[in-house]
């Protein structure tokens, strides 16, 4: 396949030349066949006027009754335009003339008499010849000479109109024609080159913000770009649905791997923690509470470790109504420890009325865990965190706030994404398990920075239940 080279249209095959160029040439060709079939036409007429001249001046002089002397020859041809010549068929020979002798002379009287009934060039003028005869005292016979007008003037004569509106015609045409075509060039060019980034990878970019003022005007290449730009658009959400699908199989391809592994320490730990605990009840019973910490500790790790492993197989756990201000009380008890070891504060903000939800409380508790988790090491020693509840517009936000330092700027774009990390001991699968969780059920994750603060929220639709994910 020929690569597209934005900018560059194919040598020969400009839209002025398959627009305007045709329309001139069939103007030309109209121009040309008009002035050809009028002065046809002029022609015929000069030639049967000539003729009707003839005709009326040989009935005129066989009615007459009176010699032809150089007089009334004369006369005649100052009524008439035409040239007279007193001929003898018998001798052959010529009497007067109102030609002039030397002009007789030089063409011959034979020429003129050899080409009765056609056309004689006599002195540089084209005639008509024909004959009549005087009848009267003394008959006579006559030569009429009736200048006809030559091809090449009837042409110009009848030409000129047609040729001056053919002229003003392309005046306007060419101009015109040349601003049109600019104009659908530019945006045809336009088009090419979008569709040029596309075929780059480019999806989802849309044309420019002149191209979408041109493109209201609702002609075929507006709908045209709109349907490039939808094509650019469905291709970006395609990627977008390809890359997540492959992301997301391979995050859980490696976290199950090692999540079951993980899982199985854990468990012996707690076993183990209570085990100790049933066998050495004096250390609570004295106020010792490091084991029920280590506990509290083990219970977050192994929900992480249960989310790690959901990421690997689809989750058929039912959706069902979630009391929101008990969850959130259960995230600052599975949180306190870490938090109390990290000398951070929590704050919860709560609507008065917290809204119905319904959803999956184990996936969701393990998201905000990891935001709040994530938020707590942000923050550091004497740092504040806040987990707040709100509506609007029909959507329910989760968020969690830090007053910590922030992401690396480098790590902006990225963050959502398995195994990106700005932690030293980090995996990277903490925002990724909470971005699924969002999406699995009609959501999404975002984040910002403002203010000195760093704020990540869930933002989910009131009335949708999740869906089941999908095993890739």
């Amino acid at each position: 396949m020929a690569a597209l080279t934005p900018g560059r249209a194919p040598p020969g095959r400009s839209l002025f030349r398959l627009l305007v160029l045709p329309v001139v040439g069939l103007v030309l060709a109209a121009v040309v066949a008009n002035v050809a079939f009028a002065a046809f036409l002029a022609t015929r007429r000069s030639l049967a006027a000539a003729r009707r001249g003839q005709e009326q001046v040989a009935a005129a002089l066989e009615q007459a009754r009176v010699p032809l002397s150089p007089q009334v020859l004369d006369t005649l041809r100052l009524l008439t335009g035409s040239e007279f010549v007193l001929w003898d068929p018998a001798s052959r020979q010529a009497g007067y003339s109102t030609l002039p002798g030397d002009v007789l002379a030089a063409s011959g009287v034979a020429a003129i008499t050899d080409n009765v009934d056609g056309n004689v060039v006599v002195g540089g003028v084209r005639y008509h010849v024909g004959t009549a005869r005087s009848l009267g005292v003394r008959p006579e016979t006559v030569l009429v000479l009736t200048p006809v007008r030559g091809l090449l003037f009837t042409t110009l004569e009848v030409s000129w109109p047609v040729v001056a509106v053919a002229a003003a015609t392309l005046a306007l045409l060419v101009p015109l024609g040349l601003i049109t075509t600019s104009r659908l060039a530019r945006r045809v060019t336009e088009i090419k080159r979008h569709v040029a980034r596309i075929a780059a990878g480019h999806f989802g970019e849309k044309l420019s913000a002149a191209a979408d003022r041109r493109r209201r005007i609702g002609d075929d290449i507006g709908r045209l770009a709109d349907g490039v730009d939808q094509l650019s658009v469905a291709l970006a959400e395609l990627r977008t649905r390809l890359v997540a699908g492959e992301r997301q199989r391979l995050l859980g391809q490696l976290a199950a791997g090692f999540a079951h592994e993980l899982r199985n320490a854990v468990t012996g730990a707690r076993l183990a923690i209570d085990l100790h605990r049933r066998r050495c009840p004096a250390g609570e019973s004295a106020g010792d509470d490091s084991l029920v910490v280590a506990g509290r500790q083990l219970e977050i790790l192994e929900e992480e470790v249960q989310e790690l492993l959901a990421l690997g197989r689809p989750d058929t756990s039912p959706a069902g109504p979630i009391d929101l201000a008990g969850l959130v009380r259960e995230i600052g008890e599975l949180t306190g420890p870490r938090r109390e070891h990290a000398g951070v504060r929590l704050d919860c903000d709560l609507p008065a009325e917290t809204p119905r939800f319904s959803g999956r409380r184990e996936a969701l508790r393990a998201a905000i865990v990891n935001l709040v988790v994530n938020a707590i090491d942000a923050a550091g020693r004497a740092g504040r965190v806040t987990l707040s509840v709100r509506t609007r517009d029909g959507t329910l936000e989760l968020a969690v706030e830090d007053d910590g330092p922030g992401p690396p700027a480098h790590l902006a774009d990225s963050l959502d994404e398995p195994f990106v990390t700005g932690k030293p001991e980090g995996i990277g699968l903490g925002l990724a398990v909470a971005r699924a969780v969002a999406e699995e059920h009609g959501g999404r994750l975002a984040w910002q920075r403002h203010n000195g603060k760093t704020r990540f929220s869930i933002s989910l639709p009131l009335s949708r239940h999740p869906q089941p994910s999908r095993e890739n």
